[in-house]
C-alpha cells in the first residue's frame, strides 16, 4: 500500500513544525495541568541539553519511570531531542520486571520522579528527577539542541509480555514511527480539532498513537490518570469533561465504559485493539458512537498494521487493509 510520508524526518521534527504552527494552542493536559506547544517544547529543549550534559548521544538508552502527567511528555520529547532512545518502565509493574527490563535494556540515564524512589530498579545509571532536579534543568536553554537525527535511528525499545518466556526488546526506528502517525492522521483519521483521551501505560506500544498524533496534528492529548484508566464512572466523566473526540483502548477497556452505564457519543472515534474484538461488544459499541474501528498488529511492526471500520451493526468484524507502505 503506498502511501507518502515524511521519510527524511524524525518524530520530534514533525512536533516541532507543529509547534511552530500552533505555538500557543493546549498540547498536553493531564491531572488539572496544562500546557500549550510553546511550553511543552521549551520544557523538552531544556530536559533535552540537560540530558546532552550527562553524556546522552545518539541512540543512548533512556529508562523513563514516570507517573502519569504533563512532565511524561517532556520526558520522552527531551530524550528524543538528545538523540536518545527511551525504554518506558510502568512504575506499576512487578520489580523483578521492571529489573529485568533495565538490566537487559544497559540504560545510560534513567528519568523519573523523587516519589517513586522506591519504585525503580536499582541501576548505575545517571538519574534524573523531573520534579526535584527541574530548577537546575530549567537552566539550561529553552532553545532546540537542533541535532541531526538519521530517521533509521531508534526512537524506543519495548518489551513484549513474555508470554513465551522472558520479555523480548522490540526496537523501533524513527522512520517506521513517522509513516505509522501520519497513515493513522490519514485513516482512522485526526485533526487539529481533535482531542484524544490517552489510557494506555507507555509500556503497551499502542500508547504511541496515543501520545503523539494529536501532537503532530495540531490536536489536544488529555492524558489519564492511573485511577480514572481503571474506573469506568471516572472515565466516563474525563470524556464528558475534556470534550473527547477520538479514544483508543482495548476491548477490556471499552466494555469497563459500558458496564459503567456510558450510553455513547455520536461524536466519538473509538478505536479497539490490542485484543480480538468481541462480536457481543462490536454490536453494543457500534451504534452508541460515530465511528468504530478494529485495529490489529504486532508490536514488532510497530503499532498497528492494518485497520476495519466496523459497521454500525456490528456485523463481521475483519482486521481490515494493511496501513501505508505495508504488506500482510
Amino acid at each position: 500500500t503506498g502511501f507518502t510520508y515524511s521519510a527524511d524526518k524524525a518524530l520530534h521534527e514533525l512536533i516541532e513544525a507543529q509547534v511552530d504552527t500552533s505555538p500557543d494552542d493546549i498540547a498536553v493536559v493531564a491531572s488539572g495541568k496544562s500546557l500549550t506547544y510553546r511550553e511543552m517544547d521549551a520544557r523538552a529543549n531544556q530536559l533535552a541539553h540537560h540530558l546532552r550534559a550527562l553524556g546522552v548521544t545518539d541512540g543512548s538508552r533512556v529508562g523513563v519511570c514516570v507517573e502519569r502527567g504533563t512532565d511524561t511528555i517532556v520526558g520522552l520529547l527531551g530524550i528524543m531531542k538528545a538523540g536518545g532512545t527511551y525504554l518506558p518502565l510502568d512504575p506499576e509493574f512487578p520489580a523483578k520486571r521492571l529489573q529485568y527490563m533495565v538490566e537487559d535494556a544497559e540504560i545510560s540515564v534513567l528519568v523519573t520522579e523523587s516519589e517513586l524512589a522506591d519504585v525503580v530498579p536499582s541501576t548505575n545509571a545517571k538519574i534524573v528527577l523531573l520534579d526535584s532536579d527541574w530548577p537546575k534543568i530549567s537552566e539550561q536553554p529553552q532553545t532546540r539542541p537542533g541535532l541531526p537525527c538519521d530517521p533509521e535511528q531508534l526512537i524506543y525499545l519495548i518489551y513484549t509480555s513474555g508470554s513465551t518466556g522472558k520479555p523480548k526488546g522490540v526496537e523501533l526506528p524513527h522512520r517506521a514511527v513517522v509513516n505509522f502517525l501520519e497513515t493513522m492522521r490519514s485513516t482512522p483519521g485526526l485533526t487539529a480539532a481533535d482531542r484524544l483521551l490517552a489510557v494506555t501505560t507507555l509500556s503497551f506500544d499502542i500508547a504511541v498513537l496515543e501520545i503523539y498524533l494529536p501532537l503532530i496534528c495540531g490536536g489536544r492529548t488529555v492524558l489519564a490518570d492511573q485511577h480514572t484508566v481503571v474506573d469506568g464512572n471516572a472515565l466516563m466523566s474525563a470524556l464528558e469533561e475534556n470534550k473527547i473526540s477520538v479514544m483508543q483502548a482495548t476491548p477490556s477497556t471499552w466494555r469497563l465504559l459500558l458496564e459503567a452505564g456510558w450510553q455513547g457519543s455520536g461524536s466519538l472515534k473509538a478505536l479497539c485493539g490490542g485484543e480480538a474484538m468481541p462480536a457481543d461488544l462490536a454490536v453494543k459499541l457500534a451504534p452508541r458512537v460515530g465511528q468504530l474501528w478494529n485495529m490489529y498488529g504486532p508490536t514488532e511492526t510497530t503499532v498497528w498494521s492494518s485497520c476495519y471500520r466496523v459497521p454500525e451493526d456490528g456485523g463481521r468484524i475483519y482486521i481490515g487493509k494493511p496501513i501505508g507502505n505495508t504488506q500482510v
